[in-house]
């Protein structure tokens, strides 16, 4: 254990004049690998229960199999797990087939000083660093009679460890890594923003639109939202187990592998689309973007509906910014992609809101991004309906974050599968494997998962769940509202299916380098 933490990269801030690791480190730990590590039972016992169940254990309230089935009637519900999770936390108390050590790996891609565009370039870029390879050898030669590799990852269970890379796409004869999944979608804009994670100057612009809004403009969310032993957004410290130094500085982590479908998905989109082309009256190119915008809550590219909510803005918004045509179509130049990623990692992409937007016009109040960072939607002083003195939605200019800013998550989606956007089935091996962290995982990641993507009450939706993320076995629509204004009437998917399936994962400990080392002294002492 010593010899990994001398390893682990810590959140110690690089220093601007440096460059990237090429490869980092990091450890968690389930709830039964801090058991085995023999973790005293008095701190043990003082941690969350959901984190000591296990996620496994929450599936069905999880929407990880069908929650109107006991496991008795559905003893098979996990068949499509990877074997390394179907096994794991099955008897008792298990033993060397359960998860107990969660070892990441992330490197940088082996360009070197390759220049874009130049065939060394591009025979590097979709490439590791060798860093990769040499850590992961290191961390080979580390396994004994007490620590073993469980080499049963993957669809056929045969593989020692899980891989996860960028998709990268063609542009102009160079391969680029997108920001985007198997579906297509730009993901990973709006991770929240809280205090201490970025230095003062760089927070100023940071927090817009990723911090929380509580009538003084942006700010940043509390640290202990996310990490223990600092104050959250009660005022409070997050429970700990005893003794605090061992809890200090740490998180949670729910780690899912999330199975992507992708012909169903493009299957069922192209068939709406087709419905919704005829009903608009437009072509089968705009109705199909405007469909998989309004299951988003953003455009492809990453241009959110709130702020640009046609597909005429869209396309004239693309257009200004340098990487759509005028169809609307990418333009596929390195320039053009260069652009785009610019553009998502400003405050433009995330500085929006929903309260103006209650009945969903613009974003459909059931969108994925909605359920998610539900933003000032929720606050209970919002009118709902049209101003009688502008014809308009109420704009609820005071609308704030205050039932939103304790269901923040951090989270990091990594995909999985074939690098590029190549024609596959549903039963090719791709998707996004995530990582949610935060120091509860009842209150952050399970009420969002619950609450918000698989039901819809909050968002007036019903039954119905994420026409994204959402289990589709028995609610498979989505409402798209349309402004009676514009003359034309709202539109109802009814075709969903189940387009992502987790394919297991479970809840981990995200220790501190003081309580790494406390682990690898076994000096944990509760009293």
């Amino acid at each position: 254990m010593d010899a990994v933490r001398k390893q682990v990269t810590t959140a110690a801030r690089w220093p601007e004049e440096a460059d990237k690791p090429n490869c980092t480190v990091n450890i968690a730990f389930t709830f039964m690998g801090l058991y085995w590590l023999e973790v005293p039972n008095r701190t043990l016992q003082g941690m969350p229960d959901v984190f000591i169940s296990g996620m496994r254990s929450r599936a069905s309230m999880l929407g990880d199999r069908d929650p109107t089935k006991t496991a008795g009637d559905d003893p098979d519900w996990d068949k499509d797990w990877d074997p390394i999770w179907q096994g794991n936390r099955k008897d008792g108390l298990g033993g060397k087939e359960d998860v107990h050590i969660l070892v990441t790996l992330n490197a940088q891609s082996d360009i070197g000083d390759a220049r874009p565009g130049t065939p060394d370039y591009l025979a590097r870029i979709q490439k590791p660093h060798p860093d990769l390879e040499a850590r992961t050898e290191w961390l080979r030669g580390l396994t004994n009679d007490y620590v073993v590799l469980i080499e049963k990852n993957g669809t056929s269970g045969d593989k020692p460890y899980q891989e996860a890379s960028a998709v990268f796409d063609d542009f102009g004869g160079i391969k680029l890594p997108t920001a985007r999944e198997h579906f297509g979608f730009t993901d990973g804009i709006g991770d929240p923003v809280f205090k201490g994670q970025y230095p003062p100057e760089k927070e100023k612009t940071a927090v817009i639109g990723r911090g929380k809004r509580m009538g003084e403009g942006w700010q940043p969310l509390e640290t202990g939202e996310f990490i223990l032993g600092h104050p959250d957004e009660s005022q409070e410290l997050p429970p700990t187990a005893m003794p605090p130094e061992f809890m200090q500085n740490g998180t949670y982590m729910a780690y899912r592998k999330l199975h992507e479908n992708v012909s169903s998905f493009h299957s069922v989109v192209q068939e709406e689309a087709e419905r919704y082309a005829q009903v608009m009256h437009i072509d089968l190119y705009e109705a199909k973007e405007t469909i998989l915008a309004k299951m988003c809550g953003r455009w492809s590219d990453g241009v959110p509906l709130a702020k640009v909510s046609t597909f005429a803005e869209w396309v004239a918004f693309g257009q200004a910014g340098g990487w759509l045509d005028d169809k609307g179509h990418f333009i596929m130049k390195p320039e053009a992609w260069n652009k785009n990623l610019s553009y998502i990692r400003t405050p433009d992409a995330s500085d929006f809101r929903y309260a103006d937007d209650m009945a969903g016009y613009k974003c459909p109040a059931g969108a994925h991004m909605r359920r998610m960072n539900t933003r000032d939607y929720l606050d209970p002083l919002n009118k709902f309906g049209v101003d009688p003195d502008t014809g308009e939605q109420f704009k609820n200019e005071d609308a704030t974050h205050a039932l939103n800013k304790r269901r923040r998550i951090l989270r990091r989606g990594l995909p999985y599968g074939p690098p590029n956007f190549d024609p596959r089935d549903d039963d090719s091996e791709q998707g996004v494997i995530m990582m949610i962290m935060g120091v509860d995982l009842f209150r952050q990641f399970e009420f969002v998962q619950q609450q918000w993507i698989q039901y819809g009450l909050d968002f007036h939706q019903g039954n119905n769940t994420c026409p994204m993320l959402g289990r589709h076995d028995h609610h498979t629509r989505h409402t798209i509202p349309s402004d009676p204004r514009s003359g034309k009437p709202p539109y109802v998917m009814t075709k969903l299916k189940t387009f992502v399936e987790c394919r297991g994962g479970d809840y981990f400990f995200v220790p501190s380098m003081i309580a790494l080392r406390m682990i690898a002294m076994g000096i944990v002492d509760p009293t």
